[in-house]
């Protein structure tokens, strides 16, 4: 596995940089974020950082390998870097108490499995928001209507997780294909 992940980090860098080299920079900051994670954050306060760092720089990657390469709107990478933050305590919180065991402690891990499904919901229900209020001009009816989406199934996610291990998480990726969706309709080019 080490060998593989040499392999894959060695040959990040030339394809990252075929992208530009602003794309390709940004694009070497989320690995090397998720470097980091798999190898100090992951057991700290901060290991939601990485996550939210690459999950970010996603939007910007994209503009960035444009041929005029534009900066993304701001919008886009804030709901970009919440949306890790969502994601990372969604896939960790089945996982907290093995995960405790083995003597991981980020912040799902200090706050618990009820403390983290309590959490989930407000960085998923904040992309959307920022997704629906960041972009210029007045919001439509279908924005609102992801909205309402995300509000019921953000929280109902969590909710379920005492039944249902993988409930949060699921309900996580509902509200980020909605988002995904909102992100599609609104448009990503410059700000």
């Amino acid at each position: 596995v080490w060998g593989a992940a040499a392999v894959a980090l060695t040959l990040s860098v030339p394809l990252s940089l075929a992208c530009g080299l602003l794309a390709g920079t940004v694009h070497l900051a989320a690995v090397a974020a998720a470097w980091l994670y798999n190898l100090r954050l992951k057991a700290t306060v901060l290991s939601w950082v990485p996550y939210a760092a690459g999950f970010a720089a996603l939007p910007s990657l994209v503009t960035l390998s444009l041929p005029d390469g534009p900066w993304p709107r701001w919008w886009t990478v804030a709901a970009g870097a919440l949306l890790g933050c969502a994601a990372h305590l969604g896939d960790t919180l089945p996982d907290i108490e093995a995960d405790r065991a083995a003597g991981i402690r980020g912040l799902p891990h200090r706050l618990g499995a009820r403390g983290t499904r309590l959490l989930l919901p407000v960085p998923l229900l904040a992309a959307t928001g920022v997704l629906v209020l960041g972009p210029p001009g007045p919001v439509d009816a279908g924005s609102l209507a992801v909205l309402v989406l995300a509000g019921a199934a953000a929280p109902l996610g969590p909710a379920l997780g005492r039944w249902w291990r993988k409930a949060a998480l699921a309900g996580a990726v509902t509200v980020a294909a909605a988002d995904l969706a909102l992100l599609l309709t609104r448009g990503t080019a410059l700000s």
